[in-house]
Formats: structure tokens, C-alpha cells, sequence
């Protein structure tokens, strides 16, 4: 499966507690269909202390699910969704749907 939404990719949230909020996917879970998007979804832990780690309340970006963020468009950077074309050279690139522009350029 050809992945709509990569790291580096600059997203909005469309649903939840943090919707509206934009950001840079930082990590991608293709397994869970989960991504982590920076500033967003973050969440508060008490930790224990161990060997390693101090301890305390940590804040942390939790994941998102993927259908719950949208790529911003290059051209006006509104959400869009994401197809697929060919270029000229034959390689399979992602395009914005909203304007018709190249992501993977």
C-alpha cells in the first residue's frame, strides 16, 4: 500500500480534542495506521522513576490515527487529500487533489 502521509509532511487535525491544529509528522506507524504529529495530541504521563530516567510528569505527543489528519496543500495550505500519477520519467508521485500539485517533487 502506497503511503498517502510521510514524515516531514506538514498535516492538520480534522477531528478531536486538538482539531484545526497544524504540524510536522514526525513518525509514521503504517502498522497501527497511526501517525505522530509534532505540538499535537499532547498527553501528560507520571512516571516512575528507573535506572535510566528521573522520573515525574512527562508531556508526550501521543499517536493520531491517520485518517484523522490532512495533508496541507503546497499551493494555499489548506487540507487536501492525496491521489497518485505517473510524472514524465514513469515514477508514481503524490499529488494534492485540491490543486493538482506535485508533493514529491
Amino acid at each position: 500500500m502506497a503511503a498517502k502521509v510521510k514524515k516531514g509532511d506538514r498535516v492538520e487535525v480534522l477531528s478531536g480534542r486538538d482539531k484545526g491544529k497544524q504540524g510536522e509528522v514526525t513518525k509514521v506507524m503504517p502498522a497501527e495506521s497511526r501517525v505522530i504529529v509534532s505540538g499535537v495530541n499532547v498527553v501528560t504521563r507520571h512516571q516512575k522513576p528507573s535506572q535510566f530516567d528521573q522520573g515525574g510528569i512527562k508531556r508526550f505527543e501521543a499517536p493520531i490515527h491517520v485518517s484523522n489528519v490532512a495533508l496541507l496543500d503546497p499551493k494555499d495550505g489548506k487540507p487536501t487529500r492525496v491521489g497518485f500519477r505517473t510524472d514524465d520519467h514513469g515514477r508514481k508521485v503524490r499529488f494534492a487533489k485540491r490543486s493538482g500539485e506535485a508533493i514529491d517533487v
